[in-house]
């Protein structure tokens, strides 16, 4: 697929209507934006179905382009009002779709050709090899790469033919990889991949190491990242071949959509040497103002663990203001005083240490000298709480609040006009015509008497073309004019003005801008055309498949006879020792489970795979599909992590990757589940019905933060080895930490997750492939759990019975989770 335009771009969020204005006046190339349903922020106020062809006629009235977030799983209850979603955004003149579900991507494709496609980060895009693959099944327009990229690994994008890049530049970052948190779903049944995040990670956590509660002072908020400020970057991204920069924030004001897209703009416009003019101290006060929890540049400049999450608070801060030195009744004095600015009205926090719910903020009374003194009674202060030490922090500002929304409200926003092209024919005796054509819309009109030969003043192109040119506050612009006028001929300029008048109402009628691009904007393909054919159910043995995640336990599988034992090390070098287990005897078959990520640079992972000589591997990435796609010689599983939810994905992964089975994703309840399976071959698929939820998924480093003095694995000394480590919720359960091969921790739900009730209902679908996976059980443990689901696939023992003897053993308590 041939992508000429590199020309890069500027994209800003928009929450809503007064958002959409302040990015366009803050000079966005384009914005994006959601609808009620279907996309991945359904707290922000978005927009109705009433409003887009309101919204994209303004936005392209201005230039500017318009992307819907279409950017969640979608369910196959749900694939009908997709369509209907997918046709209504097409009709509407959208620019671009912005999809994370692989079966919508393919549904987008073939219903709305002429909407562009841009891969979502929530398809955990972190390689040229993933963009490969998913260009197998659709060429995308753009890929939006994982925020945990530095500028170094996106330069070695550029080395294939890709899809043009769109990375995120500005604004909150998530711990986890967007499509592999599972936190929300989880602990709440509100799914990330839904857009229902409850932001689990901006929680207090504490650390639990070896069983005992480790003391960490002020810090509690082990997962909540610093916001990513990635202004100073813009030339190497430029320069690594980066097409679209993102500001994240539709959950933001308007005034934060305005600072930020005009600081960019300005960086941006820098780069391309349009200005001269560099990024000020005032620019980057704005950008930490409107909205910042300390401002980084995030994994743009490689791995720093501690740089990213300090652990210190999970709110909004703003810029640091000093340290208090003194402090007496209302008044407080700074030492280290910063050079941020500083006046009365503008409004502070106060940094104790303390739990963050419940630490003091106020507004400043007055500045008298050095002292800044705060109203006894309006403030809201206990000042016996404030001590020389505590730190304070500027939270707002409310002039240059309202510099900012002045500025958006009364900018005079630049109008695109679109050019007329106006031929004129006749000559004395006959009627002159006029036609003009925009956009491959023609219109054509007659003067309404034939003209005259004049006897002075006669029609020329130049008076024409003055008179043509008279387009006021038309959408329209003259752009050229073939005069073809014959002789000397007489035409009153009140004719010719009625003539230009007509034409243009004709160009507006046919709904020129949009009109042109509406014609079969949408296919007659229907969603159900693009559904694997789904035969009769097969009644087959059920078979019980065991992840282990050490070696002890791949014994304690091969002992109990499982037919598939997944192996999932945090040390692949010993997948040749549980392989080598297999190969004593045994009719037992071992797959090798890929890491979750794979980014540029390792796949040296998947040669260590094939050097154990597995019988198969579990697939988790869009990568490593790519790389095993054409070895039919082993068994090859879809993980959860490719987020099957819908027929159509199922059938794109299957055919695609050559995969033998899939993994049902860990996203469905049990109705959803079940019309997964009733709408595809039951035997495509597996099911994990005994779990603990793998949560977070991250590139941040736990251990490396909080357990060492490091900053990578080089320096860390690997405590991740030497410790067995758990995080305590604010509810007081326990989750267990680990980290994987590339130094990426995964915290798995301390309570285990459990399908047993719907053992019964699964079955009568034809379902025979059920999977339990291991955490950190000793053989012992591990025998118990399988031969505990052993039982009740061979029909031995109800699920009630099951369910009382998992509770037993399961010592931080069973859920049904995710499938409730």
């Amino acid at each position: 697929m041939q992508h000429a335009d590199t020309t890069p771009e500027l994209l800003s969020p928009a929450g809503n209507w007064d958002c959409a204005r302040a990015a366009v006046a803050a000079g966005a190339d384009a914005i994006y934006f959601g609808m009620p349903k279907f996309n991945a922020r359904l707290r922000a106020d978005n927009f109705t179905e009433a409003d887009l062809p309101e919204l994209m006629a303004f936005l392209h009235k201005h230039g500017v382009k318009g992307f819907v977030a279409m950017n969640t799983l979608i369910f196959t209850g749900e694939l009908e009002a997709a369509e209907r979603q997918l046709r209504l955004i097409a009709d509407a003149g959208v620019d671009a779709l912005i999809i994370q579900d692989l079966g919508l991507a393919k549904m987008a494709r073939e219903i709305a050709p002429k909407v562009e496609l841009h891969g979502s980060t929530q398809m955990t895009i972190t390689s040229p090899e993933g963009i490969a693959f998913l260009e197998t099944i659709f060429p995308m327009e753009r890929a939006v790469l994982a925020r945990e990229l530095s500028v170094k690994e996106i330069e070695r994008f550029g080395g294939s033919p890709t899809a043009p890049l769109e990375v995120f530049v500005h604004g909150a970052l998530c711990v986890a990889y967007s499509g592999q948190c599972l936190t929300s779903e989880s602990l709440g049944q509100r799914s990330a991949n839904r857009g229902e995040c409850a932001q689990a990670c901006r929680m207090p956590y504490e650390l639990v190491v070896d069983g005992v509660t480790r003391e960490m002072g002020e810090v509690r908020y082990l997962l909540s990242p610093q916001d990513l400020a990635a202004v100073d970057m813009i030339p190497d991204l430029v320069k690594a071949g980066v097409k679209s920069f993102k500001i994240e924030g539709r959950l933001k004001t308007p005034e934060y959509v305005a600072a930020v897209t005009r600081v960019y703009r300005k960086a941006l416009d820098a780069c391309l040497g349009k200005t001269t003019e560099p990024i000020s101290a005032n620019d980057r006060y704005e950008l930490e103002m409107t909205f910042s929890r300390g401002l980084t540049s995030g994994w743009l400049g490689g791995t720093n663990h501690p740089y990213l999450t300090h652990g210190r608070f999970g709110k909004k801060r703003g810029p640091l203001l000093g340290t208090i030195a003194a402090c007496g009744g209302t008044w407080i004095e700074l030492t280290d005083r910063t050079e941020v600015p500083l006046k009365p009205g503008d409004g502070v926090v106060f940094d104790a240490g303390e739990n963050r719910d419940l630490e003091q903020g106020a507004r400043i009374w007055k500045i008298e000298g050095e002292r800044i003194v705060f109203h006894r009674t309006y403030s809201g202060i206990n000042f016996s709480r404030i001590k020389p030490g505590h730190t304070i922090y500027k939270t707002s500002d409310e002039k240059l609040e309202s510099d900012i929304r002045r500025f958006w409200q009364n900018a005079k926003l630049r109008e695109v006009k679109l050019g007329i092209h106006f031929s004129a024919t006749g000559k004395p005796g006959e009627r002159l015509s006029i036609s003009a054509e925009c956009g491959g819309i023609k219109a054509v009109v007659q003067s309404q008497e034939p003209m005259q030969e004049a006897s002075k003043h006669a029609l020329s192109g130049e008076t024409l073309e003055a008179q043509l040119g008279r387009l006021g506050d038309t959408p329209f612009e003259l752009a050229a004019l073939d005069f073809k006028v014959e002789g000397n001929c007489h035409m009153p300029l009140s004719e010719l003005n009625r003539m230009r008048r007509a034409l243009v109402d004709e160009l507006e009628q046919a709904d020129h801008g949009s009109g042109s691009e509406r014609r079969d904007a949408t296919t007659q393909v229907s969603y159900r055309d693009l559904l694997p054919e789904a035969p009769p159910k097969q009644e087959a043995e059920p078979e019980l498949s065991v992840l282990c995640r050490s070696i002890e336990q791949v014994q304690a599988a091969l002992d109990s006879g499982a037919g598939v034992i997944y192996c999932d090390f945090e040390d692949p070098r010993r997948y040749k020792d549980a392989v080598a287990l297999r190969q004593n005897g045994g009719a037992s078959k071992i797959l090798l489970a890929t890491p979750r990520i794979l980014k540029p640079g390792e796949s040296g992972y998947l040669k260590l795979i094939e050097r154990a000589e597995p019988d198969g591997v579990l697939l988790r990435n869009l990568a490593s599909l790519q790389y095993y796609k054409d070895r039919s010689d082993l068994l090859k599983v879809g993980d959860f992590s490719l987020n099957v939810a819908n027929p159509i994905t199922a059938k794109l992964l299957k055919g695609a990757a050559n995969l033998d089975r899939l993994t049902v994703s860990y996203d469905l309840n049990i109705g959803q589940v079940m019309d997964l399976l009733n709408g595809a071959p039951s035997e495509w698929f597996e099911l994990t019905i005994h779990q603990h939820m793998p949560m977070f998924h991250m590139e941040h480093c736990v251990f490396c933060t909080f357990l060492s003095t490091g900053t990578t694995y080089k320096d860390c000394g690997r405590p991740c080895e030497t410790h067995i480590v758990h995080l305590r919720d604010r509810v007081g359960q326990l989750h267990r930490l680990m980290a994987d091969v590339g130094c990426r921790n995964t915290l798995f739900n301390g309570r285990a997750q459990t399908g047993a009730r719907f053992f019964s209902e699964l079955r009568a679908t034809g379902l025979a492939k059920y999977r339990i996976e291991l955490l950190d059980e000793d053989d012992l443990g591990a025998l118990r759990t399988i031969s505990a689901y052993r039982d009740l696939l061979a029909g031995k023992t109800d699920a009630e019975t099951l369910l009382e003897n998992v509770k037993a053993f399961e010592k931080l308590g069973v859920t049904e989770g995710t499938l409730v």
